[in-house]
Order: structure tokens, then sequence, then C-alpha cells
């Protein structure tokens, strides 16, 4: 059975699927005509499911990596017509909504899926699944399907879309998803957003209203950092180019790693002391006076040099560098086996990097929200994926420079902000009237669902 087989709720395609759908009601007739904009998806009650493989793992099956954190809706009754992706440089993250198999109450869950953007033909065999289930999934003919797209290859793959797909595609601006999207998350999902630390490893925060200002540091291939202060009054206010596509990059090269999760898995099991001068390596001690431990990393790569250097020389005097040999015993070159060539470890150098990336985007992030005065810090992209040591790194490094005075808060769905954005931002067809998301978000100060 393959990954469609089981978005279907019966394994017979000629039986029918009745679903107890409750009756629409003249109030809320009223109040769609009143207040008209998104579809309606009803978050009351709404729980993230938690079953299979920890945070840092998904189930792959043909190429598309189906995360294990589904968010069921028990009370959803409209029908759901629209899925939604946003396609980045290096993924594409798609969030769709499926009825619960086997059942004939209303209530279903959104679903999460992501797919290498390289493959994005992968992507869409996998919509085009979707569409020709829709009925069987939503309720909905495959026809009136829509798509709603977001992220760069919105529209660097606009016509493609269309083309494979014969549907309706409609294109969200980036940064509004992403906002819309957290809000969505903040406001609405419960054990969603949650701090870290290695003695209080996921503390979730309670979900709440109140949420401005905030600084959302998205890191994906590159990291952009967005001032928010309302839902709609945001600012792009700085970033880096140095994110996931420097670390996916550059360990590509020095090791034989070939997903991004499996770079990950190595940095979990690498000693990064061996690959990074620390403040030990400097002092012998701790330099109390200025509050580094010995263990703080004082040069990425510091020592790489050094040990270099060492295992040329060591092999020029035995003989046995020559003829182009050097590279190998520089130790940055890798194979698939896991581990770098020359003495350094595939899992060392990944910790090494895995570090120096995340303590520069810890620091940018800290000094943007010093300057605009902001307290509480959202880290959001791929580039995360629950992996402890990304987080760790990210929080202490707020917690440092701040002396405790700000927050940094992770998500479970840290990767589906702007898919999520853009899925609840659809609006019905010919209902243009009224601009009621933004509306209903600056007198309530949340999406009215």
């Amino acid at each position: 059975m393959d990954e469609f087989d089981l978005l279907q709720p019966s394994s017979d395609p000629a039986v029918p699927v009745q679903h107890n759908r409750k009756r629409t009601n003249t109030a809320t007739i009223d109040s769609t005509i009143i207040h008209p904009g998104t579809v309606a998806i009803n978050v009351q009650g709404a729980f993230i499911v938690d079953e299979g493989p920890p945070l840092t793992e998904g189930v792959a099956s043909a190429n598309a990596y189906h995360e294990t954190k589904d968010i069921r809706l028990p009370n959803q009754s409209a029908v759901v017509s629209h899925v939604a992706i946003d396609i980045g440089g290096s993924l594409a993250k798609l969030v769709y909504f499926s009825r619960e198999p086997h059942s004939t109450e209303i209530g279903g869950r959104l679903n999460f899926v992501k797919f290498e953007t390289e493959r994005i033909d992968l992507c869409l065999d996998f919509m085009q699944q979707l569409k020709l289930k829709q009925q069987r999934l939503n309720g909905s003919k495959p026809s009136e399907l829509c798509v709603m797209a977001t992220g760069g290859g919105a529209y660097k793959y606009y016509e493609r879309i269309k083309e494979v797909l014969g549907v309706e595609v409609l294109r969200e601006d980036e940064m509004e998803c992403l906002i819309i999207g957290l809000d969505f998350f903040i406001t609405e999902i419960p054990c969603e957003v949650f701090t870290y630390s290695e003695t209080d490893p996921m503390h979730f925060a309670e979900a709440h209203a109140d949420i401005y200002p905030y600084l959302l540091v998205n890191i994906g291939s590159g990291v952009s950092m967005i001032k928010v202060s309302g839902p709609t009054q945001y600012q792009r206010i700085g970033g880096t180019s140095l994110g996931g596509g420097t670390l996916w990059g550059l360990l590509s090269l020095l090791t034989g790693a070939r997903t991004f999760d499996e770079m990950l898995g190595m940095a979990e099991h690498g000693d990064n002391s061996s690959v990074d001068m620390l403040v030990g390596d400097i002092y012998g001690t701790d330099y109390g006076k200025i509050g580094l431990k010995s263990t703080t990393i004082a040069s990425s790569f510091g020592k790489v040099f050094k040990m270099k250097h060492q295992a040329e020389q060591n092999a020029e005097d035995g003989g046995g560098l020559a003829n182009g040999d050097r590279a190998q015993a520089s130790g940055i070159s890798g194979d698939n086996t896991g581990h770098a060539v020359g003495g350094f470890k595939a899992e060392d150098v990944s910790r090494s990097l895995l570090y120096a990336v995340s303590n520069n985007i810890g620091q940018i992030a800290y000094l943007q929200s010093e300057k605009h005065n902001l307290s509480n810090i959202y880290f959001g992209g791929s580039f995360i994926r629950g992996h402890r040591q990304t987080m760790n790194t990210l929080s202490y490094a707020i917690k440092f420079w701040s002396q405790g005075q700000k927050k940094a808060y992770f998500l479970r769905h840290e990767g589906y902000l702007g898919a999520v954005g853009a899925f609840v931002k659809r609006q019905p067809r010919n209902w243009g009237r009224r601009n009621s998301i933004e509306k209903d978000w600056v007198s309530t100060n949340k999406v009215r669902w």
C-alpha cells in the first residue's frame, strides 16, 4: 500500500462514503454573508496527533516525507476544497485536509508533507493524486480543487502547476503567509509553541491572543528576520545568507551525506571539540571573568588548520604524500561511508558547522530584537526540524546575550508556516467585496474562524 492508498477512507472504491455532517444554520449563513473571507476552518477542540517517530523524523514514501504530527480538527464540518503549497529554494511544503478514514462523523485533519524542490514533479504527482481523490477526501469534486501557492516557487513553477493539475492556482505573498501561519499556530493550536533547554526540553506555551509585537526568524535556505507589530503590520528588518542552504551545501562537499536529515543525524553523534577551538584550548580552563565556559567555541573549525598541517607533515615525512594526495590529507573531502577523509569524522564536522550556522543566526536574531525592542523571538523554517542541538544553540544564544530578558520560541510545525498561512487565507470565489481576514484581525488580534 502506497502513500496515496492511505488517503482513501475505504479500500473499496465502489462504496460511497457518507459523512454525517452538521446542517448549516441560519446564524452561520448570516455570519458568512457579513464576514465573507476564508473557507470555514473550525479549530474548536483542535489538537496535534502524537504518533510515530520523534520530531526529527518523518515517514518517507515514494519520495514524499509525510510528517507524523497531523492536526486533528474534530469539529470541522464544512467542505475544504483547496490545498496549499509553499515552494522554497530547497523544500516544497504541502498542507491538505482529509476526512478521517472509515468514519461517518464530522471532523478530519490537516496533513503535512514535504518534498525536495529539485524534485518538484514528484510533488505535483502527489497533488494530482489528491485531486483525483478529492471527493473521497473532502466531499468536493476534483474540478473544484484550488491550489494556494506561496514562496518563490509559486512564481517559478506557476505555469507548470497549472499545466499538470488543470486547476485554479492562487499565488499569495510569502511574508504575509508566514505571519498568518505563525499567528494561527500561536493563537489556535494547543501544544504547538514551546521553549527549549537542556533541563526542560519542551515546555509548551499556552495559546493566547495578545501576541504582538514579536520577531519571526524564518530559517530556510537563507534567513529572514521579520518584525511583526500586528496582523497586517510587518517589516523585514534583516537576515543572513548563511542558513539551511549553507549547511546543506557545505556538508554535501565535506561529508558523504546526501540528505539534510542525514546531516542532522550525523551532527547528533558528533564531537565538535575535535574540530573547533574552544576557550579551554586557549586558557586551559573557563574564562569566568567574562562569563565564558571552557566549552565555549572560540573559533569554529579553529583546529582544522593545525591538524591539517600536522597530517600533511606526517604524510610527507613518511613519504606518503604524492600525486595530489594533499587534498586527502587535509580531511576536507568525504566518501559515502559517513566519514571524512584524513582524520576528521563527518559527524564532528557536521556538528561543528551546525553550531557555526546556528550561533551566527542566534546572535543576529538577538541584535535585531535588541535594536527593535522585541522580547519574544519565534524561530521557524525547515532548518530546525525539531533538532535538539539546533534549538538548544539558538535558545542558549538568546538567553545568554539578553541575560534572560528575551525568550526563544519554537514550533512543532516550524517548516509549514507559509503553507498553513496560505491554507487559512483561502477566499471563496466572488467573495472579494471585503477583506475580512485583515479587518477581523485588526479588531480581535486573531483570525475569525
